[in-house]
């Protein structure tokens, strides 16, 4: 092999790399879209399903307890989406489903002996 074919393959090693990673960013980018769109969507159906209270109750919650309030409002949207939601959910709801959806407490019995 001549000097002139190791520089023809190091370049299309090169440009080869530079495809992938190009081809890696416009993946990511539409893995954020996607996420955005999704985020759109469940933002709408919340609005569409919950009262201005239930929903100011659901974003206290996620402050505090964040993976349970991504619970809670994945379940909100698919009761939503099935059909099982008459109306909108008022806080007096809302605080019923975060007390079916909230995991049993660990209670501690400390003897002292």
């Amino acid at each position: 092999m001549s000097s002139g074919d190791d520089e023809l393959d190091e370049l299309r090693q090169e440009r080869l790399q530079e495809l992938k990673e190009q081809a890696g960013e416009e993946q990511a980018e539409a893995q954020q879209a996607r996420q955005q769109q999704a985020d759109a969507q469940k933002k709408a159906v919340l609005r569409q399903h919950l009262t201005d209270e239930a929903r100011k109750r659901l974003n206290t919650v996620k402050m505090s307890k964040p993976q349970f309030g991504e619970q809670v409002e994945r379940q909100v949207v698919a009761l939503a989406q099935s059909g099982r939601i008459q109306g909108k959910i008022d806080d007096a709801k809302m605080k019923q489903l975060l007390n079916e959806l909230k995991p049993d407490s660990k209670s501690f019995d400390i003897r002292r002996r």
